[in-house]
């Protein structure tokens, strides 16, 4: 069956609900095809890797993004709990640019969040969470940057104002600082 999407007042990235087929025994979900998500989203998505990340309840991660030419586009999808994501838009041509989007999700609903290149990703987890995601180009820790959670220029507020966070995200950059040192 194909999945419903779900589309945003920023240009690119997409909820995909998927279809879940229950019985007595439990459950059956295709978590990806890549012919369908190619087809249903008009793309030429080619997926290299896959990462896992266990994150306690309280915590944040993000947001981050990668340069050119290691822009990595993701789908991300909740294996156990819930966490709040939020996908930043650094497409600097864009009428949205410096816009946000969250969305919730959930291991229940098993729907999946698919984020472009050019977009900055982070997410707080509402519970004790695993979160699985594809991406479509290589780390390169060189290439990456981490923006300041904080920031308020970048007006997001979490569900808490003391979240759990790494060493690393804690010195994120601000929303002017990556205006002025990265955008041509």
């Amino acid at each position: 069956m194909m999945n419903k999407l779900k589309y945003f007042h920023i240009k690119g990235p997409v909820l995909i609900e998927g279809k879940i087929y229950k019985d007595n025994r439990g459950y059956f979900y295709e978590s990806h095809n890549k012919k369908a998500l190619n087809k249903s989203l008009n793309l030429n998505i080619n997926f290299l890797q896959d990462n896992t990340s266990f994150s306690k309840c309280g915590v944040f991660r993000g947001f981050h993004l990668q340069r050119k030419p290691y822009e990595q586009g993701k789908l991300v999808r909740v294996v156990c709990g819930s966490i709040i994501d939020y996908v930043i838009d650094l497409r600097s041509s864009s009428k949205t640019f410096g816009k946000h989007i969250s969305v919730v999700l959930n291991a229940d609903e098993n729907h999946q969040l698919w984020i472009p290149k050019g977009f900055a990703h982070g997410f707080y987890a509402l519970d004790d969470s695993v979160v699985s995601y594809k991406i479509d180009n290589e780390y390169d820790p060189k290439s990456e940057i981490t923006l300041d959670y904080k920031d308020p220029d970048l007006n997001i507020e979490l569900p808490c104002s003391n979240p759990i966070v790494s060493d690393k995200d804690q010195l994120g950059i601000s929303f002017k600082k990556y205006k002025n040192d990265f955008i041509q």
